[in-house]
């Protein structure tokens, strides 16, 4: 209903490139230079100038999209007074999440929207907060879980709806053996000088793990890197060091590992927030949605233990 090259600014804007803001929108880079040209031409107007490899928005270019934030606000706002008149939500709907949000949380509330709705078409998505952000703001994705992290839009960000979920506790996993499994908790400097096992640079996890560690004053002695939780789980079993968890996150039983809570003021603990588009939150999908992701999330969050 709204012009797409909108959207198509957005991500360019977004993102500086055309080749990223192509990605994004699964479109090809001539694809959405056309695009830009076009709305260009009908606004008679120009929009971006290169800057090297990136590209500078006009004045212009930030008006449109002053505009059109609210143009789509206003439209999500409509599209919610259409789904309380509508006898039950019908159509696609898209949930996406990090890992252990597309593990635990996001099932549970797309089975429950597909038994209780037909109609209705529920996909699932895993991805980082990144492309999450990516998936809503080009309308791929109805509702998002994501983990606040320094690359995430600020909440006073006007294109996105963005609340506070649950905040996940974090303990620290060491082998069973370990000196500091003697403790009912510990605080994170009490790990300053151990090895420490994290996933690849530049994730989600390893910018947790450091940014907890250097909130606690130092900056961890990064040993060996994996990936997933049982990888890690299975290196700090063998006494290669120790690791963050989460306290959603699952591990096998079979290893011979501890989970200890880790104290402090404030507690680490990765902020979980669920994002939608402005206007979109009242929508009655997403508002069930929210209550099962809700309750899933209090059932699942035990004490630490081994």
């Amino acid at each position: 209903m709204i012009d797409s090259r909108l959207r198509v600014l957005q991500l360019v804007a977004e993102h500086g490139t055309v080749t990223a803001a192509a990605q994004a929108l699964n479109y090809t880079p001539s694809a959405v230079s056309h695009q830009l040209r076009q709305l260009s031409a009908e606004l008679g107007v120009e929009l971006v100038v290169p800057q090297g490899r990136r590209i500078q928005l006009t004045s212009a270019a930030r008006t449109v999209l002053r505009h059109a934030e609210t143009l789509y606000a206003q439209w999500e706002r409509a599209r919610v007074d259409l789904a309380e008149l509508a006898d039950e939500p019908s159509g696609p709907f898209t949930l996406c999440g990090f890992s252990t949000a597309a593990t635990h949380l996001l099932p549970p509330a797309a089975a429950d929207l597909r038994d209780g709705f037909p109609g209705l078409t529920v996909r699932l998505i895993e991805a980082e907060p990144a492309r999450c952000f990516d998936l809503l703001l080009g309308g791929h994705a109805d509702l998002a879980l994501v983990i606040v992290t320094a690359d995430t839009p600020p909440l006073s960000d006007q294109r996105f709806d963005q609340q506070p979920l649950l905040d996940d506790p974090l303990d620290l996993v060491t082998h069973a053996g370990h000196p500091l499994t003697e403790r009912p908790s510990v605080s994170l400097s009490d790990a300053a000088n151990e090895p420490w096992i994290v996933s690849k640079s530049g994730s989600t996890y390893h910018h947790l793990v450091t940014t907890a560690c250097m909130a606690a004053g130092f900056s961890p002695d990064i040993a060996h890197y994996a990936d997933e939780w049982d990888t890690g789980t299975a290196f700090v079993a063998h006494g290669f060091g120790v690791s963050l968890v989460p306290r959603l996150a699952r591990l096998h039983g079979h290893w011979p590992v501890t989970r200890i809570p880790l104290r402090g003021e404030p507690a680490p603990a990765r902020r979980i927030l669920a994002v939608t588009r402005m206007g979109a939150r009242e929508n009655p999908t997403i508002a069930r949605a929210l209550r099962t992701i809700t309750a899933t999330a209090s059932d699942l969050l035990p004490t630490a233990g081994t």
